[in-house]
């Protein structure tokens, strides 16, 4: 495990950041691995339904003030898990009251720009 860490480090500090959120955002890197290990682990603890998981962890990343690639990772995976559009759009309905309009507003342009980045990353491979 520990060597695993190592290779994590070695890779975040040896690539651009293009380089990295490339590589995060096409697989081809230990640390989306461990990412989805640590997502996997945490929904069968949560005994939460699926869907109502990736809405608490949308709400999270909107508080957290997340960047593109963790809304691109986390929205993918709950699209997969049948989340849809419309029960994201409500979740962030119920959390601005809490967390403001402002970041609401942001989260849905990070949203945009992880889709953008996922286009772009496809049309270059």
């Amino acid at each position: 495990m520990q060597a695993r860490h190592s290779q994590v480090l070695v890779l975040l500090v040896t690539t651009t950041t293009e380089e990295t959120l490339r590589s995060v955002a096409t697989g081809d890197t230990p640390v989306l691995e461990r990412l989805v290990a640590m997502n996997l682990d945490s929904l069968e603890r949560s005994h939460l339904d699926p869907v109502t998981y990736h809405l608490v962890r949308l709400a999270a990343l909107v508080a957290m003030e997340a960047g593109p690639v963790s809304y691109l990772i986390n929205l993918e995976v709950a699209s997969e898990a049948g989340m849809t559009l419309e029960q994201a759009q409500n979740a962030l309905i119920a959390i601005a009251p809490i967390v403001g309009s402002a970041r609401v507003a942001a989260a849905a342009g990070n949203v945009l720009r992880a889709y953008g980045l996922r286009v772009a990353l496809e049309e270059s491979a």
